[in-house]
C-alpha cells in the first residue's frame, strides 16, 4: 500500500492541494496494484527551504485545471466569441481537423467550416486528462448537432477532440468526428 508525502511551501490554495493528492493517488495506482482504500497521500507545509544558495518561503503559481480551460474554450467557440476563445490559445497554436486540415487561426477554421454546415454545437459527454511532461493532454468526447448547408438538422454525430495544454494555454487541438460519414448518408 503506497503512502505518499508531499512537502509544499505555504500559499497553495486548498483546491490545488486537493488536485495534487488526487492525481498522485491515481498515478501510484496506475503503477502499483493497490486499492483506493489502501493508498494514502498527504500534504505537509514547511515555512522555508534553501536551494541553489537561495531561500524560498512561499509557493509558486498554480496552473489552471486543463479540462476546465478546454471546456471554457469550447464554450466560447460555441457562442462564436472568437475574441474570447483566442485568449486561451498559445501564439504557436495549431489545430488539425478531419482530412488532415491544419490551421493556426480561428478565422481559418470558420472559413473551412462554412461549406460543411450552417451551425454546429457540441454536447460534451466526458473530459479525460493525461499528463506528459510539462503538458496535459485533454480528450473531450461527445455528440455533434447542428444544421447542414441545405437547412436540414443533424444530431447524435460522434466526436473526439484532443487538446495539448501547457502552462495554461492551448497548444494544439486535433479533431475526429463522423460528420463526413453522416453527410454522405443524407
Amino acid at each position: 500500500m503506497p503512502v505518499i508525502s508531499v512537502t509544499l511551501l505555504p500559499g497553495y490554495p486548498p483546491e490545488a492541494q486537493y488536485r495534487m493528492v488526487q492525481r498522485l493517488a491515481h498515478t501510484a495506482r496506475s503503477v502499483i496494484d493497490a486499492s483506493d482504500a489502501g493508498t494514502t497521500v498527504f500534504v505537509q507545509e514547511v515555512s522555508a527551504y534553501r536551494r541553489d544558495g537561495r531561500v524560498f518561503s512561499e509557493g509558486g503559481a498554480v496552473l489552471p485545471e486543463a479540462s476546465q480551460l478546454v471546456a471554457e474554450f469550447l464554450e466560447c467557440m460555441a457562442m462564436r466569441d472568437l475574441e474570447a476563445a483566442q485568449a486561451f490559445l498559445s501564439p504557436q497554436f495549431e489545430m488539425v481537423f478531419p482530412g488532415g486540415q491544419t490551421m493556426h487561426q480561428l478565422s481559418e477554421l470558420m472559413t473551412w467550416a462554412a461549406p460543411r454546415y450552417r451551425r454546429i454545437a457540441k454536447t460534451h459527454m466526458t473530459f479525460e486528462e493525461s499528463w506528459q511532461g510539462d503538458q496535459t493532454v485533454v480528450y473531450c468526447r461527445g455528440l455533434l448537432n447542428g444544421e447542414w448547408p441545405d437547412g436540414r438538422e443533424f444530431s447524435g454525430i460522434r466526436f473526439v477532440d484532443r487538446f495539448e495544454v501547457r502552462k495554461g494555454q492551448l497548444m494544439r487541438q486535433e479533431v475526429w468526428n463522423d460528420l463526413a460519414e453522416m453527410r454522405s448518408q443524407r
